[in-house]
């Protein structure tokens, strides 16, 4: 069994040990792109830690089992992953790589999962599973992998996974580990929009803040050529910045910058080039995550882009009045307002409902195979909500400000998620 696989190696890090995401990472650093150095604690580990824990026919009854059960099998799945000894076999060399990686000044690191059905075609899953930045010691690094590992029994990914008929037993959990990039700025891109361009998104600091759906980043439009042909100032009031010792923290954002574009064009025509290598390099077009640090740019996911032709809205739509934000769904779509100022609101909405909320988070995931748009206040087209959308084929517009307020409740909707546009029947 294989247990750590390094991106030092490209051609070790196959789909799968280290899963799609850290795969498409080893792909694009043979072709000479900017990726962070890192390694993968693989799915063997993760099976070795599964039986180790005792947990592996909990695992295997829990997809079919009756819900009360599968809700507790799933529950001892989880915990075990999480509490019990870890094989010296799966924990010598998962800290002998850090070592080696951090090297004697202890550089923090990324810790991310890398699941096997993650970042493919069929299933994004955008935002399920977890993520911890600014990892620094040895304590830190084996909870966060236990993390990760745990996170692919959390209840939020079951419920995805039950949703495209996917047995969580049959799949496995990588681990991915990398330098965290102290990004002064960061954000996602898409290599081809409906108009045929690329867009970039972006804001101060790092970029959970844009996939989080917490700020309403700026927008740089380019064209197949490489040219920016446009840029769309967002309203970035937080960052988030690692502290040493503390972990990724938000932070105001001074009032001169909120309005500020975080890259010059210089370096969204760089940026814009490096989308079209990375897009190349994977065979079609692609969605990015992307920061700029002391090492210049580099590409920290890459996933698969869903496109669908523009759905013509009905003439009469044109005459009622309408909201703008950034294009982040597939096609066109109406139906009631469901407004949800509150997460514990969620219960609210009903099948054929248009969503419209301020945050553009995680918990939404929720709802949405029962919505037939979704519009936000905060959040981007490169958000995890927006690739949740497009692999759904829902319309989505986020970054609308004040719909949470302009929008009766109960008003039949139109969402655009090509174009941007809102419009409501009064």
């Amino acid at each position: 069994m294989t247990f750590i696989v390094s991106l030092e190696r490209p051609e070790t890090v196959t789909p799968a040990l280290a899963g799609p995401k850290a795969a498409r990472l080893a792909d694009l650093r043979r072709a000479g792109l900017a990726v962070p150095d890192g390694f993968c604690l693989t799915a063997d580990a993760y099976r070795a830690v599964l039986d180790a824990a005792g947990v592996a026919e909990a695992a295997r009854r829990a997809a079919h089992a009756e819900r009360p059960e599968a809700r507790r099998l799933a529950l001892a799945v989880r915990l075990g992953l999480q509490r019990a000894a870890l094989p010296a076999a799966v924990t010598g060399p998962l800290v002998d790589a850090w070592r080696s990686l951090a090297g004697s000044t202890q550089v923090p690191v990324a810790v991310r999962s890398s699941a096997l059905l993650e970042d493919t075609p069929e299933t994004s899953f955008a935002g399920q599973f977890e993520t911890y930045l600014g990892v620094d010691n040895e304590a830190d690094l084996v909870t966060a992998a236990r993390a990760c590992w745990a996170s692919l029994w959390a209840m939020r990914a079951l419920r995805y996974m039950g949703s495209h008929g996917v047995d969580p037993a049959t799949t496995a959990m990588a681990v991915l580990v990398q330098p965290l990039v102290d990004a002064w700025a960061a954000g996602g891109a898409l290599s081809q929009t409906p108009e045929g361009g690329i867009l970039l998104t972006g804001t101060w600091g790092l970029g959970s803040a844009i996939a989080q759906g917490e700020v309403v980043p700026d927008r740089f439009l380019l064209s197949r050529a490489g040219a920016l042909v446009g840029v769309e100032p967002g309203r970035k009031d937080r960052r988030v910045r690692c502290v040493p010792g503390a972990g990724p923290k938000p932070q105001a954002v001074p009032p001169e910058l909120v309005g500020a574009p975080c890259l010059d064009e210089a370096q969204a025509v760089a940026l814009g080039r490096m989308v079209l290598r990375a897009e190349a390099a994977l065979g079609g077009p692609v969605e990015l995550e992307w920061a700029l640090g002391a090492r210049g740019l580099e590409i920290l996911q890459a996933r698969p882009l869903r496109l669908a032709p523009p759905a013509v809205p009905d003439e009469l739509w044109e005459r009622h009045p309408g909201l703008t934000g950034q294009a982040a769904g597939v096609g066109w779509a109406s139906g009631p307002a469901c407004i949800v100022d509150h997460e514990e609101e969620l219960a609210r909405v009903k099948l054929g409902d248009v969503l419209v909320t301020q945050v553009a988070g995680p918990a939404l995931t929720a709802v949405l195979p029962r919505v037939a748009g979704v519009v936000a206040e905060l959040g981007g087209s490169t958000s995890h909500l927006a690739a949740l959308a497009r692999e759904r084929g829902l319309a989505a517009v986020l970054g609308v400000p004040e719909a949470t307020r302009r929008i009766p409740d109960g008003a039949t909707v139109a969402v655009d998620g090509v174009t941007g546009i809102v419009r409501w029947m009064r």
